[in-house]
C-alpha cells in the first residue's frame, strides 16, 4: 500500500490544539450552523440543495438514462478516443444530494483528467432502501461498459468513483463486478455499519459530519450491516479487486475504517494508494480549501494514468 499524508491547507496549522486548520475550522463551523441534525430527511435535502457550487466549463454536458437510471455525462473533449470512463456516485448519506449537488466535482474531474464522467442519480433512501442504490450503480456500470466505445472511451479503462456514501457504493460495485473495472476511487467512504473504530468517538461532534448523523444514515439506508454489500469491510476476501485510490480526511469519523479497508486491500495484493489529508473534515472535497483542490487534482491525475485492466 502506498500511503501518503498530504500537506495541510496552507494556513499554518501546526497540529496543536484544534486538529482542524484555521480555514477549515471557519468553514466547518459555518456549515454546521446551517445544517440540520439527523432525523429530518426533508430538511437535510433542502440544506444539501442550496450547497451546490459552480464548476469549470466542460465541452459537453448532457442528461440521459443509463440502464434505467438517470445520469449526467460530462465529456471534456468530444471526438477523443480511448479515454478512461468514470462512473461517479455522489455522497449524501444515501438519503440526499444528486446530480446538481455534485455537478462541480464531476466537472472538475472531467476537465482535469480528460476522462468522461458519468454521474449517477441513484435512488435514495428511505423511500428506496438498500439494495436499490447498489443495484442502480451496477446497472450504470454495465451500461458504461457497453457504451464506452461510443462515448470515446476504452472499455478496459472504466473506473468507479464516489464520495462518502457514494464511496461506499463504489466499493460495493467493485466487490460485485471487479472484472468490469480498471480502478476504484474512494473519497472518505463509510465501509463498516458497526461504527466501531476509534475515529468515530474522536470526531463524534464538532467536525461537521457527526457520529449521530452517520448512525442515522446507516439506519435509513437499511440492509444487513454485516453484509459485504452494505459494509465492504465485512467482505471475507478482497483479492482480485481493481486498483484503488482512497482519499481520506484526518478529522473524520470515517477515517479509521477507510484506513482499515486500504490495509486489507493491500494485504490482499490489490494496488492501493492512500491519501490522508490533515487539518480537514469530512466533505472537504470541492470546498474552497487548498486541500480540496489538491485532492481533486491528484484524483484527476490518477484517473488520467489509469491503465487498461490487467495493465495491458
Amino acid at each position: 500500500m502506498s500511503d501518503s499524508r498530504t500537506h495541510d491547507d496552507g494556513t499554518g496549522h501546526d497540529g496543536a490544539g484544534d486538529p482542524l486548520s484555521p480555514a477549515a475550522r471557519l468553514l466547518c463551523d459555518a456549515m454546521t450552523a446551517g445544517f440540520p441534525g439527523p432525523g429530518d430527511t426533508a430538511a437535510l435535502r433542502a440544506a444539501a440543495a442550496v450547497s451546490a457550487r459552480p464548476g469549470p466549463a466542460v465541452a459537453s454536458v448532457s442528461d440521459t438514462v443509463a440502464g434505467g437510471v438517470p445520469v449526467r455525462i460530462y465529456d471534456p473533449a468530444p471526438g477523443a478516443r480511448e479515454r478512461p470512463l468514470t462512473v461517479f456516485l455522489h455522497g449524501g448519506g444515501w438519503v440526499m444530494c444528486g446530480l446538481d449537488t455534485h455537478d462541480a466535482t464531476c466537472r472538475t474531474l472531467a476537465a482535469a483528467s480528460g476522462a468522461v464522467v458519468v454521474s449517477v442519480d441513484y435512488r435514495l433512501a428511505p423511500e428506496h432502501p438498500w439494495p436499490a442504490a447498489v443495484d442502480d450503480a451496477l446497472a450504470v456500470l454495465l451500461w458504461a461498459r457497453e457504451e464506452a466505445t461510443a462515448l470515446g472511451c476504452d472499455p478496459g479503462r472504466v473506473v468507479v468513483a464516489g464520495d462518502s456514501s457514494g464511496g461506499n457504493l463504489a466499493a460495493v460495485t467493485a466487490l460485485r463486478a471487479p472484472e468490469l473495472l480498471a480502478g476504484q476511487l474512494l473519497f472518505y467512504p463509510p465501509l463498516d455499519a458497526s461504527m466501531g473504530r476509534a475515529s468515530v468517538e474522536t470526531f463524534a461532534e464538532g467536525y461537521f459530519h457527526t457520529a449521530a448523523h452517520m448512525a442515522w444514515y446507516w439506519d435509513e439506508y437499511g440492509g444487513d450491516p454485516r453484509h459485504p454489500h452494505v459494509s465492504p469491510l465485512c467482505a471475507p476476501d478482497l483479492a482480485g479487486l481493481p486498483p484503488a485510490l482512497v482519499v481520506l480526511a484526518d478529522c473524520d469519523v470515517l477515517r479509521d475504517e477507510g484506513l482499515a479497508y486500504a490495509r486489507r486491500l493491500a494485504a490482499a495484493g490489490v494496488d492501493c494508494t492512500v491519501q490522508l489529508h490533515p487539518g480537514v473534515f469530512h466533505g472537504f472535497l470541492g470546498l474552497p480549501l487548498p486541500a480540496g483542490r489538491a485532492a481533486l487534482a491528484a484524483a484527476a491525475a490518477w484517473l488520467t494514468a489509469t491503465p487498461r485492466q490487467g495493465g495491458e
